[in-house]
């Protein structure tokens, strides 16, 4: 963040400047987490579920914030604890506003007011951080810029990642995340892209959204907000995301596989850990693993070459690129290779990565070891029965299922075909580490995913834990009769 005055702050957010001597005195930091903070930042106290900033007020001081926005209600409160955490020595300024969420929402508009760098919106139901990091990849490789911290993508992280943008940057990428419609709308009007990318419609937060048909209207509202001078990138295979682009009033360009795409990808080619494509006779290639990461590189190849940027330069970017974690990495753990896709699953990723592991080659064994897709609503059963057939039809050696929904992906793959004897439903976590532990053989592959909330992430630390052990198992153990063997 470029210095901002305690006048300036409390211009933008509505507030009063309570205490303190020097209203000039400048900052360039906000942190909402007490442990976070560094000397001469600003402590920005939200309310939140389960915490209330408020609360940690004497810890932020003491551990030199500079300057804390408080809300008013809370003011007799913060000016103690402020006091207390001071000791003996000067007391900063608070601003004191109607409310910190709103008023964060008003700084981070006002901040990005000032600021000239090209910012990209990125939204849609998958896909969001590799399409992030793939365009902010791609385009450091001519030009300074940021993107969105870690997940923050909603009304809190948006505005602390836009805070990050300063006069050196001349780019900033920013994911937009919605689980009702309006919640883009509100995020594009914070940010203000000149740019907008949709990665995908699909199965994701329908709980929230209600139905396909409203996370459609919900994700277009960042199409809506892009203003005339700038562009916006779009699936061009997918007629759903087709279809949004009559809601722009700026220019589409249209990415995909399929004539008729204005970046068109040939001679697509996967192996392991690499994806190559032609596009326009040029080769380009990305160290990453699995099919879908494509849609994400033609993302950023069409954006890199509306700016400006040479066929090596986006080469060069997509070399350095870099899978966020949890999406499908690729690691070496003792005698397996594990493909660590654990951050999230809808259907659309549950496929992806079927199809990763079935173009996966010189596997022992390649299997898949799969969590619940959460907030499907009613769509829960036909989605799970779905991802069966997947695994089914990407042939995997063995599928291992565990959560609530665990019954359906199994009558999927065999009614896709999978033999019983490659299939194993698991009712509780332990029992999937001791199914997998009886079934794991040197050189095998496996690929691990699952909602956020079933911490699939925890079957890889095991994975370490058993390597670091040394006590892999080089034989095949005999499952029970209800479980199978995968022989």
């Amino acid at each position: 963040m470029h210095p901002v005055s305690v006048h300036s702050l409390a211009t933008a957010t509505h507030g009063q400047i309570v205490g303190g001597a020097n209203g000039e005195a400048a900052f360039t930091r906000v942190e909402i987490d007490s442990r976070g903070i560094r000397s001469g930042d600003i402590f920005w106290a939200l309310r939140g579920e389960h915490h209330d900033g408020h609360s940690f007020l004497v810890e932020a001081r003491r551990r030199d914030a500079g300057l804390a926005v408080v809300r008013r209600d809370r003011l007799s409160q913060a000016q103690e604890a402020w006091k207390t955490g001071s000791g003996h020595g000067p007391v900063p300024p608070l601003i004191v506003v109607e409310d910190t969420l709103t008023a964060l929402a008003d700084f981070a508009r006002w901040y990005r007011s000032q600021q000239e760098g090209l910012v990209v919106g990125v939204t849609g139901s998958f896909g969001k951080t590799t399409t992030r990091e793939m365009i902010h990849a791609v385009v450091s490789a001519a030009h300074s810029g940021v993107r969105s911290l870690k997940n923050f993508n909603n009304h809190i992280g948006l505005p602390l990642s836009l805070l990050d943008l300063d006069q050196s940057h001349e780019f900033a990428v920013l994911e937009m995340g919605a689980s009702a419609v309006g919640e883009i709308a509100m995020l594009a009007e914070i940010a203000r892209p000149e740019v907008g990318v949709i990665t995908g419609i699909g199965l994701a937060h329908v709980d929230g959204f209600g139905s396909t048909e409203k996370i459609v209207l919900g994700k277009g509202e960042l199409l809506e907000a892009l203003p005339a001078t700038g562009f916006a990138i779009l699936p061009g295979d997918d007629p759903v995301t087709r279809g949004m682009a009559d809601r722009s009033s700026c220019p589409v360009l249209f990415v995909g596989e399929s004539e008729g795409n204005h970046v068109r990808a040939t001679h697509v080619r996967v192996a392991n850990q690499r994806l190559t494509f032609e596009v326009d006779h040029i080769e380009y290639e990305v160290p990453v693993t699995g099919r879908h990461f494509l849609q994400a590189a033609l993302t950023a190849l069409a954006i890199a070459r509306e700016i400006g940027l040479s066929p090596t330069q986006i080469a060069a970017g997509f070399a350095n690129f870099q899978a966020a974690p949890g999406r499908c990495q690729v690691h070496q753990i003792g005698s397996w290779t594990v493909i660590d896709d654990t951050y999230n699953a809808n259907p659309a990723s549950m496929h992806a990565a079927c199809e990763t592991l079935r173009d996966w080659r010189g596997a022992n064994k390649r299997l898949l070891i799969t969590g619940d897709m959460l907030e499907l609503g009613p769509h829960a059963e036909q989605a799970h029965f779905g991802l069966g057939l997947a695994a089914a039809e990407a042939h995997v050696d063995g599928l291992l299922v565990f959560g609530e929904q665990s019954e359906h992906v199994i009558r999927g793959a065999l009614a896709g075909g999978l033999r019983p004897s490659r299939l194993a439903q698991c009712d509780h976590f332990e029992i999937l580490l001791t199914v997998l532990d009886c079934v794991l053989e040197p050189g095998d592959v496996l690929l691990v995913k699952g909602s956020r909330g079933m911490r699939m992430e925890r079957v890889v630390e095991w994975l370490r834990q058993k390597s670091d052990r040394k006590s892999e198992i080089t034989a095949v153990v005999s499952w029970p009769s209800a479980v199978g063997s995968f022989v």
